[in-house]
């Protein structure tokens, strides 16, 4: 009767913080659970699958004091985080994914001019090292662990062949180290969580007042307020992928009027909605309060298309001049990054939203116009909140498919 809760328990995750990054276990610690392969870890039963004699090796090994643990890694560690921004800053024109699935693949080193070498010195990084510590860690990501739970001592053998097994799964988790290095590399979570914050409990109550006090006065405030901090935090994200205040400079250009009609606009909601156009009033209203982040969005994809045509000028894109336009590249390189793939994914909901609180009666609630107006933080949050779920759940949709 005890040994089922036993058995299951063995397999609870066990999660690991450490400065150098963190990581969760899915440990398998009896050999009797081989045996009941639906309840297994995916990433060993696709080893199974392809090397069906592993399964008796691991049986003896559980059977011997041992245990077999599933390492997934959640955080990049900071000297591989390091090592991409280096390279990405100082030879690759702030990009990533031009190079990086290339590297981990086939481990198709970046090209690195002489000029890049000197520009890395010049603040202290080697590229080459950099490189080196990418390639060293990357069987790390996901990879399978033998644990001496009787410590009686692990064999070269036994550790041969959980680097075997690894490097069995490895080409699968390509994608997700990818993903890991290029989020954590992003780091955004805070400034996308504190956004939300903002827009719900200081635009909302300031909304409401507004609205109360002067009708149009709080549309004006929910549409443009919102839009300003999402920008604020689109130039702190390109900042931290590389690109200069000069480079940002140029964007104003173009963002001052598109700011100038965004607030027009929002003053000819009220006089719409007394004319009687409801759904029209909705759409311009949510359309004025995201007008800032599609211009922003459109914007950073034309600056990593500069960036790619760089790289193919310099000979840096090898892999990529074949069946891929500059221009797809660059809304990859850039819409990777899942909080500026949320702004842009709000900000195409903003007008439908606006039409649906113009249909509902809400657009002289100031709770809901900041909700509507504030559509592209609350989206971008989920975006990064659930990103991580969402490239585990690629990559076990990969493996259940290979089952």
């Amino acid at each position: 009767m005890n040994f089922f809760p036993r058995l299951f328990k063995s397999k609870d995750e066990i999660r690991k913080t450490s400065p150098v990054g963190s990581y969760s276990v899915k440990v398998v610690s009896l050999a009797e659970e081989l045996d009941w392969e639906e309840h297994l870890p995916i990433e060993l039963r696709y080893v199974f699958k392809k090397l069906p004699e592993a399964k008796e090796r691991l049986r003896v090994l559980l059977a011997s004091g041992k245990a077999i643990g599933v390492r997934t890694v959640e955080r990049t560690p900071e000297r591989v985080l390091e090592a991409v921004k280096h390279i990405s800053l100082y030879s690759q024109h702030n990009c990533i994914l031009t190079w990086l699935p290339e590297l981990l693949q086939d481990k198709h080193l970046p090209v690195f001019t002489e000029a890049d070498h000197l520009r890395a010195k010049g603040h202290g990084a080697d590229l080459d090292a950099d490189v080196r510590d990418i390639l060293d860690a990357r069987l790390s990501f996901k990879k399978l662990v033998l644990i001496d739970e009787e410590n009686v001592g692990i064999a070269d053998e036994d550790r041969r062949l959980m680097t075997e097994l690894s490097e069995t799964i490895y080409p699968l988790a390509i994608d997700t180290i990818v993903h890991r290095a290029v989020v954590d590399n992003a780091n955004e979570r805070t400034e996308i969580a504190q956004n939300i914050i903002k827009a719900m409990l200081f635009i909302g109550p300031i909304t409401h007042l507004l609205e109360k006090w002067i009708p149009g006065v709080g549309k004006v405030f929910a549409a443009t307020t919102d839009d300003l901090m999402a920008e604020a935090a689109e130039l702190s994200a390109l900042r931290g992928s590389g690109f200069s205040w000069k480079d940002l400079r140029k964007r104003f250009v173009v963002l001052v009027p598109i700011f100038a009609i965004a607030t027009y606009g929002a003053f000819q909601v009220e006089g719409l909605l007394e004319q009687g156009y409801v759904l029209l009033a909705g759409a311009v209203f949510g359309l004025s309060a995201v007008a800032l982040s599609l211009t922003t969005a459109i914007q950073s994809v034309g600056m990593y298309m500069g960036s790619v045509r760089s790289l193919r000028k310099e000979g840096k894109w090898h892999a990529h001049t074949s069946g891929t336009s500059v221009l797809w590249a660059a809304i990859v390189q850039d819409f990777t990054n899942p909080a500026r793939l949320g702004l842009l994914l709000g900000a195409s909901l903003a007008p439908l939203m606006g039409m649906l609180a113009a249909i509902l009666g809400g657009m002289h609630n100031g709770w809901i116009l900041a909700l509507v107006g504030s559509t592209e933080s609350i989206v971008a949050g989920i975006t990064v909140i659930f990103s991580n779920r969402i490239a585990a759940w690629r990559f076990r949709k990969r493996l259940e498919h290979l089952l």
